[in-house]
């Protein structure tokens, strides 16, 4: 029999762990369980496969890296005897020769109960079936005289594990995280929370972890509901923070307060995961700082701004490469944009780099017509020049192309595509213009770029140009980006057919264009950096198409 207890303080700590870096992980929990001791509480509370970092991968798979997993757990049981906190850490485990997503409690100095995830999810950018057995409905633990349900993360996306819980004792519901950011990701979160305490009538305790892994972000955000479906707390997205959240039975339910921090708007949401990941690539791969090039145009400003935003004017360098096509309107915003911003700024010609290689492939090209050949030319050697600056001080690369440039293969192999990260991978021209205006009067909480405009009026409003040739515009070969947007928006998210999109007000000839663009740059986009996943689809896990394609959605 369970002793009766009215009273427990959970310490929540949604924390940026490092994945594959388990003795760091294992003193962020250390450190998390001296605040939590501070606090009162009766048990710290990590997010999923917190001691790993999440998600791992294959990498899970080594034995070594499983058996070092366990072994740093049971270390941190040590903290838990005589009247220390509890803690419960997420974690993979081996039982039986299987491995499993876990849950462990710490208590007395013990490993004192593990659960299993059940459901595995298996779509977008998770493949936990893949490396995962999926464990049995489990039953309640007991933390401290009180039957709490622990379903992990995907766990509550499906009503079965948390009848199972509600059936098998459970008080309420503890649901340790590790849940990528999207941009429509906190609602859906908060619906699918809702439906699991309406139809268990249990309260729900959300704890999300916070960080930048690879192209995900994670955005924290942990929030618990009552049994009637009020909000009893709310953590603030995209930062560590830590808060005690009291758990009290009054009238044989459970009451849960504690703090409720004002949730971000989508602006503010995108901002702040773009300039995360790039924060986390950054700093957790041991880069010193970042460089990239600054042409003048919306793009890479916005990357710029991103830059500062996350690392600090001062490891932030920027370079104007210039050639013949060149415009002063283009040299004046560059450096507009790095006066306002505070970074290193420099210019390097390229056109002894260009006319070299143009010289040398003389003799080859006779006869023929200049054209992408000779552009492609330019991109390139600025791409060589950035690649040089990066080997010779170390600074990553930071590269700069939009989702709607990415989608129709509107950047070159080696040349601006050249980098390390790309923060606005996943942003479609449009959104990019409307971030950068909305960045000019918002300083986003975490922010360690200026205040003000630091990207200039001009570079929002002017004609997007890649300046490879005298008086280009975009628009030359692409059709409006509102335009352009939605087409893409409609095949990449939506997946719907040419007919359907037609239906929508478009040219059927330009969608079947714009369908075989976005086809035939499979094989950049397989070449191309990593970048922050903001969208339901992003370029990456999310979306794998094959390269080889002959499909096409005609009549």
């Amino acid at each position: 029999m369970i002793p009766l207890t009215d009273k427990l303080v959970f310490s929540l700590a949604q924390l940026n762990p490092i994945l594959g870096d388990l003795s760091g992980n294992a003193d962020k929990a250390r450190a998390a369980h001296r605040v939590a001791t501070e606090q009162g509480a009766d048990c710290l509370v990590l997010s999923e496969l917190f001691i790993s970092g999440y998600p791992p991968e294959d990498l899970v798979l080594k034995p070594a890296f499983q058996e070092a997993c366990r072994a740093q757990v049971e270390g941190l049981a040590v903290l838990t005897q005589g009247d220390a906190p509890a803690i419960l850490i997420g974690a993979p485990w081996v039982e039986h020769g299987k491995l499993y997503n876990a849950v462990c409690l710490l208590d007395d100095g013990v490993v004192k109960a593990v659960r299993f995830k059940v459901d595995l999810p298996n779509y977008g950018v998770f493949d936990e079936k893949r490396v995962f057995e999926a464990g049995p409905l489990p039953g309640p633990i007991n933390i401290r005289g009180v039957a709490v349900g622990v379903p992990i993360c995907e766990d509550i996306w499906d009503s079965e594990v948390c009848e199972c819980l509600m059936e098998t004792g459970a008080e309420f519901l503890l649901v340790p995280n590790g849940s990528p950011f999207n941009l429509d990701k906190w609602e859906i979160r908060q619906q699918v929370a809702l439906q699991r305490v309406v139809e268990t009538q249990l309260p729900l305790i959300y704890l999300n972890q916070v960080g930048g892994q690879d192209e995900l972000v994670f955005d924290g955000a942990s929030f618990a509901l009552n049994g009637d479906c009020s909000l009893a707390m709310q953590l603030p997205g995209f930062v560590e923070d830590q808060r005690p959240l009291t758990v009290r039975r009054l009238n044989d339910k459970w009451q849960l307060s504690g703090d409720i921090e004002p949730v971000m708007d989508r602006d503010a949401g995108a901002w702040s995961a773009c300039v995360l990941g790039l924060r986390d690539y950054v700093n957790k791969n041991r880069f010193p700082g970042v460089v990239l090039g600054l042409s003048g145009g919306i793009d890479s400003a916005i990357c710029a701004a991103m830059a500062v935003d996350a690392l600090g004017a001062e490891r932030v360098h920027c370079v104007m490469l210039p050639y013949r096509y060149t415009s002063d309107e283009s040299l004046k915003d560059a450096a507009d944009c790095a006066t306002a911003l505070g970074v290193r700024y420099d210019i390097v010609d390229i056109a002894e780099p260009v006319d070299g290689f143009a010289n040398a492939l003389s003799g080859l090209f006779d006869g023929t017509e200049q054209g992408v050949t000779e552009e492609n030319l330019q991109s390139r050697s600025r791409g060589v020049i950035l690649m040089a600056i990066s080997n010779k001080f170390g600074n990553m690369v930071v590269t700069t192309g939009n989702k709607s440039e990415m989608s129709v293969g509107y950047a070159t192999l080696y040349g601006d595509m050249n980098g390390g990260f790309n923060p606005i991978k996943d942003l479609y021209k449009m959104h990019v213009y409307h971030l950068s205006a909305w960045r000019n009067s918002h300083v986003p909480a975490g922010s360690m770029g200026p205040r003000g405009e630091v990207i200039p009026a001009n570079i929002i409003a002017k004609a997007p140009t890649a300046e490879l040739r005298e008086n280009q515009t975009d628009q030359d070969s692409l059709p409006e980006y509102p335009v352009l947007d939605d087409i893409l928006e409609c095949l990449v998210e939506k997946e719907m057919g040419v007919e359907d999109i037609v239906a929508r007000g478009h040219d059927k000839a330009l969608v079947h264009r714009i369908e075989h663009l976005l086809y035939i740059a499979e094989y950049k986009r397989r070449q191309s950096a990593p970048g922050v996943k903001l969208s339901a689809k992003n370029f990456g896990r999310d979306r794998r198409y094959p390269i080889t394609n002959g499909f096409r959605d005609r009549d």
